[in-house]
């Protein structure tokens, strides 16, 4: 399994992360690729894909809410940019994590596209792949990402919460999967009824760790091990077998990123 979205490197670990990445590679996990979040980070981040190189791939990237209220917003996009150029790292996998989060305002919407875009045009650049977020601003996210479409942009939308229309619209843009991680375990979710009708080829899994925990550990710190239980509500929902379901979002997750 390819946990394709973990914070690993934040300081929620520091305690146990040896430990944390055993139960991970206990529970079949192979590969855990981990976004940027911003500038305050990025030393964290590189240091642990440094130390483990094949376990732990980064992406680099500002979070949307990272430019709120920050006067510095353009300068973190042109740290990024000196990283794409000249990777401190064996390689990076993805641009992000990216996107739009109008969850807590609205009130920084022009930042956010703009440093979204430019996001955009990077990976593009790079010939990356991305990995966007977008909390309560679907309409808008929708309307970035298609100016893109035909440009070959492919990417995972991480935390996937829309409907099978946002599915459709975004699939028409390029080669996108959508990430699933522990809301598909929860009694009540979107994927109850929208995932039965998504092409399997199109989904990736996901923790997004220390968050999103799956039903059994709500309230507590999600981990890559934890994959396991994404991984089978998927297969239940699907009717396929945790091996299938394993084979299939393996081999998507490698189709967006590269031979992971």
């Amino acid at each position: 399994m390819i946990d394709t979205h973990s914070h690993l490197y934040l300081e929620d670990y520091d305690i146990d992360l040896q430990e944390v990445m055993q139960r991970a590679v206990e529970a079949g996990v192979t590969r855990v690729v981990c976004p940027a979040v911003s500038s305050t980070s990025h030393e964290r981040l590189i240091r642990l894909c440094n130390e483990h190189p094949h376990f732990c791939l980064p992406m680099m990237g500002v979070h949307p809410t990272e430019i709120n209220d920050n006067a510095q917003w353009v300068s973190e996009l042109d740290i990024v940019e000196k990283y794409l150029e000249e990777p401190p790292v064996r390689r990076f996998w993805a641009v992000g994590e990216m996107g739009l989060d109008l969850h807590w305002s609205r009130d920084y919407l022009a930042e956010q596209t703009a440093a979204f875009e430019r996001q955009l045009e990077l990976a593009l650049r790079f010939n990356l792949p991305v990995a966007i977020h977008s909390r309560d601003a679907w309409s808008e996210t929708l309307e970035v990402l298609e100016k893109y479409t035909g440009t070959g942009l492919r990417g995972v939308m991480h935390a996937f919460s829309g409907g099978l229309e946002e599915y459709h619209r975004v699939r028409a843009v390029g080669d996108f999967a959508l990430g699933i991680g522990g809301p598909v375990t929860y009694k009540k979710n979107l994927w109850l009824s929208v995932l039965p009708q998504i092409d399997p080829t199109h989904i990736v899994l996901e923790t997004d760790a220390p968050w999103l925990s799956p039903v059994s550990f709500r309230g507590q710190r999600n981990e890559p091990a934890y994959l396991v239980y994404i991984r089978d509500a998927v297969a239940t929902l699907l009717d396929l077998t945790p091996m299938e379901v394993d084979a299939i979002t393996t081999t998507n997750a490698r189709r967006i990123f590269g031979n992971l």
